[in-house]
């Protein structure tokens, strides 16, 4: 299944991609921010199961693996996505936007009817080298009442406290609490990049979330590649980064 933005076949709770066959594999977002903050963008994966393993709900034990893989440099060129044009899509009170930036730098913001999350925002480079520190290790999170809904719908029946943050209304229900005071955020702008990295080439530009998700992380990318006037594909020379790809396979992760 190619990991493009055009195979997403569904955002309920996770990105899913799927193919002609109509073979899917959900939840591919948090294995594809790990690739993009890495630089790589040659890799094949390959999945025994419907779902990419959610493992600790973050990026971080992806970004372990592949860095005791190693990656190796490709002599080819490497080209990118440069937004020439503003490309915003809104839906009520959420928003995603894709602006002209050099390197790529992203800003979200949630807001949430909870006193434990409220409102956050943060910005942070994709080119930073502490990206993958400070923004990949942010969990996923959930409210109480949202999980049961799940699990009376026959959905999420593998989430548990070991992969995901939970959220009651004055409380989270995690024993070891929060990795940073504001990880829900982190962890939204975390699902941003693994959702933009279905482009297919690095972006160059800013992106910008307001209580985004999935869909609209997907259908502001739709939109700008869409509109052929507001991108452009360019060397990426000024970043210095060849192409690279994984060196070795990967051992197996347990699922557990």
């Amino acid at each position: 299944i190619p990991a493009t933005f055009d195979h997403v076949v569904d955002t309920t709770l996770s990105t899913a991609i799927g193919n002609a066959a109509g073979t899917t594999v959900s939840t591919v977002e948090h294995l594809m921010a790990a690739f993009s903050s890495l630089g790589i963008d040659n890799a094949l994966v390959e999945i025994d199961g419907a779902e990419v393993p959610v493992l600790d709900g973050s990026s971080e034990i992806f970004i372990e693996k592949i860095e005791a893989a190693g990656l190796e440099k490709l002599d080819a060129p490497r080209k990118a996505i440069r937004i020439v044009k503003p490309v915003v899509v809104e839906d009520g009170a959420k928003r995603a936007a894709l602006l002209p930036a050099e390197g790529f730098k992203l800003f979200f913001e949630i807001d949430f009817d909870n006193e434990v999350i409220g409102h956050q925002e943060i910005e942070a480079d994709l080119r930073d080298p502490f990206f993958a520190e400070d923004i990949l290790r942010a969990r996923t999170f959930c409210l109480r009442h949202d999980i049961e809904a799940m699990w009376a719908a026959g959905l999420a029946k593998g989430g548990s406290l070991e992969n995901a943050v939970v959220v009651d209304k004055h409380a989270i229900l995690n024993e070891e609490g929060l990795r940073y005071d504001d990880e829900f955020v982190r962890h939204k702008m975390l699902d941003a990049v693994g959702d933009l990295a279905l482009s297919g080439l690095p972006l160059i530009g800013r992106y910008e979330g307001s209580r985004a998700g999935h869909a609209m992380n997907n259908r502001v990318l739709r939109a700008l590649m869409a509109d052929r006037s507001a991108w452009e594909i360019v060397d990426y020379a000024e970043t210095n980064r060849p192409a690279v790809s994984l060196r070795g396979e990967l051992t197996a992760i347990p699922a557990d």
